[in-house]
């Protein structure tokens, strides 16, 4: 693999649109998701995250614009087979087959090889927690089983980008747990694109995130700068004294507020190599309690569904904000 192919994108979208006759689903899409991240889509129905999807993983084609999957260009059978794998919202599974029978011929269309099938597809189960179902049929399971089935198959071989969409939908807590806990165990191994309704877990679970509506990218970046969480840190108070001149004077050159509706010391700051957001949080704290303020809580930046909420409503003409990379 070339240096230029290693180093690009796992997937870069540029001026992407789609029509479905007079409806734009796309609307120039640009998105640029690193190598390696957990990278979270985000927006309401009707945002063109599916469309995304489907273009990305070669089932639709772009009205315009460019793909350009893991350094190689638009999806390829020949080039990406077994690169690229995807968990689509609806997925429809054989009802006939066995867990073993559809995860081997599943597997057997990824590329895994005759001699290594047995082996992966029991790793698959054990992974989905689904090993004592191996010889059922899939039209015995629930709902929630048949969505690990589906998030098992996504990893079958050594795929280097994976797009799941909404892939804890319909599990217990404990079950959504354990798969958003795989989700981010593969971090650095390799490229997991997540579409989520569920905003908390994307926070939680992604290092980045494209906000999408319209059929635009309207703000994206890693999770840390579309938070703030190193930029801003929000102090409750309970009754009592709420000393806003003293943490001023402890912090000159930041800004310091009083949020009434949080009942809160809002601070916003400039993250700096020799300055983290640990000092910053150290030095408020001890202004604040040498004051006789009570403290309730501590939190960095905001929610992403705040973020999320915050942004104002788009047109097409309006420039999208994407957020540095560092």
């Amino acid at each position: 693999m070339s240096l230029a192919k290693a180093t690009a994108p796992a997937l870069s979208l540029k001026g992407v649109g789609k029509n479905y006759g007079r409806i734009q689903a796309l609307q120039g899409l640009d998105m640029e998701v690193p190598r390696g991240s957990i990278f979270g889509l985000v927006g309401p129905n009707g945002a063109g995250k599916t469309t995304t999807f489907a273009i990305s993983c070669g089932f639709l084609r772009p009205d315009r614009g460019t793909v350009n999957i893991l350094g190689d260009g638009p999806f390829d059978p020949g080039k990406h087979r077994g690169r690229i794998t995807a968990l689509p919202q609806d997925s429809a599974l054989g009802r006939e087959l066995t867990l073993v029978d559809l995860l081997t011929y599943l597997g057997r269309l990824q590329g895994v090889s005759r001699q290594d099938i047995g082996g992966e597809v029991a790793r698959i189960l054990k992974l989905v927690d689904l090993t004592d179902r191996a010889q059922s049929r899939t039209k015995t399971l629930s709902h929630g089983m048949l969505r690990r089935v589906g998030i098992g198959q996504a990893f079958l071989g050594n795929p280097d980008l994976v797009l799941l969409d909404e892939p804890t939908n319909g599990l217990d807590p404990r079950q959504a747990r354990d798969i958003r806990d795989f989700i981010a165990s593969q971090r650095g191994t390799r490229t997991i694109i997540v579409s989520s309704h569920n905003l908390h877990e994307i926070e939680t679970m992604c290092d980045h995130v494209a906000l999408v509506d319209h059929g635009r990218v309207v703000m994206a970046g890693p999770i840390s700068q579309v938070t703030g969480c190193n930029e801003e840190v929000q102090i409750a108070l309970a009754e009592g004294p709420r000393p806003l001149d003293k943490l001023r004077s402890a912090l000159p050159g930041d800004l310091v507020d009083w949020d009434e509706a949080a009942k809160a010391m809002k601070i916003r700051y400039t993250s700096k190599p020799d300055r983290q957001t640990e000092e910053v949080i150290g030095i408020a704290l001890r202004a604040l309690l040498d004051s006789g303020a009570r403290i309730s809580s501590v939190s960095r930046g905001q929610s992403l569904e705040r973020a999320y909420l915050g942004i104002p409503a788009t047109s097409s003409s309006d420039a999208p904000p994407v957020l540095g990379a560092n």
